[in-house]
């Protein structure tokens, strides 16, 4: 039997409407991470007391 690849194959870019990740290049013990990053789909408003009675 053969053994299995150090290496990871390179794998594309994925986007969606508001998620895009993307893989990063192995560490020095092998381990290859992925990053993501979001688009905000809430917008924030800032909070205003309620008149009083």
């Amino acid at each position: 039997m053969s053994e299995p690849k150090k290496e990871r194959p390179i794998v594309p870019e994925g986007k969606t409407e508001y998620v895009t990740t993307r893989q990063m290049k192995p560490n020095e013990k092998g381990f290859v991470g992925y990053e993501t990053e979001w688009v905000s789909f809430q917008k924030e408003v800032k909070y205003e007391t309620p008149k009083k009675p």
